[in-house]
């Protein structure tokens, strides 16, 4: 018997198996056939909810999206944890080896996903930066940092973070990456406006998560 199955179910079986073969044989990789394949449906039905493969995509990178901005907001917004807490919180959300983003960020990074990667590049700086700029500017209502340009300061951090911290496109020593981490923080106490040195125990919070995951 033929199963008439809901639009929404159905849209969300192929993005499931695009996602899953992006992840296999990255989005250059991939063939609408092999998608069609993968769900057992016709091309019409495939066509019926995605005009091509491109649209697929940005239909998979927009659930991303929402996963990832809203595990941000979700941290942004317990105003049990502090401040500065809270930021490395949600920058740690995104890295590579942050939870609920590696299985995304993984497939991502692969060369013949190039397109998705800077997609999702861009919803993370256009995305995250006001988020975290809400978390600052409550830390400068509360006293803890000083600086008439809270977003473009957190656009710097997010934008560097989502470049140089990223494997793809600088590679690093570990050695090197520490130098690099360092820089960063003594470079945000000035951003920020807050005394040299007072933000040096981010440094442990970042080691005591990466747990040396990044290869």
């Amino acid at each position: 018997m033929r199963v008439v199955k809901k639009a929404e179910e159905r849209r969300n079986e192929i993005l499931d198996a695009a996602d899953e073969l992006f992840g296999q044989k990255g989005f250059d990789g991939t063939s609408t056939n092999d998608i069609l394949e993968k769900v057992g449906i016709a091309r019409g039905t495939l066509y019926h909810h995605f005009k091509s493969k491109e649209d697929i995509m940005d239909a998979l990178i927009e659930r991303y999206s929402v996963r990832l901005l809203g595990a941000a907001q979700e941290i942004a917004a317990d105003k049990s944890v502090p401040v500065v807490e809270r930021i490395i919180n949600v920058v740690m959300a995104l890295n590579v080896s942050g939870g609920g983003s590696e299985e995304i960020m993984e497939h991502i990074h692969k060369p013949q996903n190039a397109l998705m990667h800077q997609k999702i590049q861009k919803v993370i700086i256009n995305g995250v930066t006001p988020i975290l700029t809400g978390i600052i500017r409550e830390g400068i209502e509360k006293g803890l940092f000083n600086t008439p340009f809270p977003y473009e300061c957190m656009e710097m951090v997010v934008t560097y973070a989502n470049t140089v911290f990223d494997n793809d496109m600088v590679q690093m020593t570990n050695e090197e990456l520490v130098i690099r981490m360092q820089a960063f923080i003594f470079n945000i106490e000035r951003l920020l406006g807050v005394e040299s040195g007072s933000l040096t125990y981010i440094m442990k919070m970042f080691g005591g998560r990466n747990g040396g995951g990044n290869e």
